[in-house]
C-alpha cells in the first residue's frame, strides 16, 4: 500500500490518460452509429460492413479497455485517498455509472445495427452523442472543486 501511495501522482495520471481514451471513444462510437445508420438507409450494404468492422475495433481496442483501466485505477484512487467518505466522490460514481450504461447500450446499439434492425433516428444518434459530454464536465467539476 505503501507503494501506491507514493505512486499516487502517477496513478491520478494514468487515470486521467484512460479517461481521456474512453471519453473519446465514447464521442467516437455514436458518430460511427450515425454512419453505419445512414448506409444502411441509403441500402449501402458494403459501407454498412465496414462500419460494423470499425465499430468493434473502435470497442475492442479503445473503449472497452480503456473503461476497465479507468474504473481500475478509480477504484485505486479512491482507497488510497481515502476518498470513499467524501459526497462528491458517489455523485462522480453515480456519473460514471451512468456513463458506463451509455457505453454498454451504445455497444448493444452496434450489435442491432450489425444484425439490420436500427431503433433511432440520425438525429437521436446525434442528441445522445452529447451524453459523455455534459457527464464528463460534471465529473469534472465534481473532482475539481469537490462541492461537498
Amino acid at each position: 500500500m505503501e507503494y501506491l501511495v507514493l505512486s499516487y501522482s502517477w496513478i491520478v495520471a494514468a487515470h486521467l490518460i484512460f479517461v481521456i481514451f474512453w471519453m473519446a471513444g465514447l464521442f467516437m462510437l455514436p458518430r460511427y452509429l450515425v454512419y453505419h445508420q445512414e448506409a444502411l438507409a441509403a441500402a449501402r450494404a458494403d459501407e454498412a460492413a465496414l462500419w460494423v468492422t470499425r465499430e468493434a475495433k473502435l470497442r475492442h481496442i479503445i473503449l472497452t479497455p480503456a473503461m476497465i483501466v479507468v474504473w481500475v485505477l478509480g477504484f485505486t484512487l479512491a482507497t488510497v485517498g481515502h476518498h470513499w467518505s467524501e459526497g462528491w466522490l458517489h455523485l462522480k460514481l453515480l456519473f460514471v455509472l451512468g456513463l458506463t450504461g451509455y457505453h454498454g447500450w451504445m455497444v448493444g446499439y452496434a450489435r442491432k445495427l450489425a444484425a439490420n434492425r436500427p431503433t433511432l433516428t440520425g438525429k437521436q444518434l446525434r442528441l445522445l452523442n452529447e451524453v459523455p459530454g455534459l457527464a464528463t464536465a460534471v465529473i469534472v467539476v465534481l473532482v475539481i472543486v469537490k462541492p461537498f
